[in-house]
């Protein structure tokens, strides 16, 4: 997908200070999971059967719970916690805890794990 920003760590410190629109963090989303946006719709050919059974279209993460939840779990155990172990994030407070700002926190966390797991692409 063109223009998007590099995956790194400048980029996960944007989505969680909210630097990057919703939209753009979606596409990033979508991009790592393997969908390619084509002249015909989406090609899934790349995405896990998990995901492209339940979504042949990507999801829209901020608006969706289940798709969130999904995104979640497949994030691994031992990486569940990447955000508060490799950048120091303390998280929202009280008064910032709402569904969009939560969701893009583990959208953030599933491409740092995603990112190191895969850490020359």
């Amino acid at each position: 997908m063109p223009d998007l920003p590099p995956l790194n760590t400048d980029t996960i410190w944007a989505i969680l200070n909210e630097k990057l629109d919703d939209d753009t963090v979606n596409r990033l989303v979508w991009y790592y999971l393997g969908y390619q946006q084509t002249a015909e719709g989406w090609n899934t050919a790349h995405v896990e059967p998990a995901w492209s059974e339940k979504y042949p279209e990507p999801p829209n993460f901020i608006e969706s719970r289940p798709a969130t939840v999904q995104l979640t779990r497949s994030i691994p155990p031992e990486n569940k916690q990447l955000l508060k172990e490799q950048l120091g994030f303390k998280g929202y407070s009280i008064d910032q805890l709402v569904p969009r700002l939560t969701r893009r926190a583990t959208m953030a966390n599933w491409l740092l794990s995603y990112l190191k797991a895969h850490p020359t692409e």
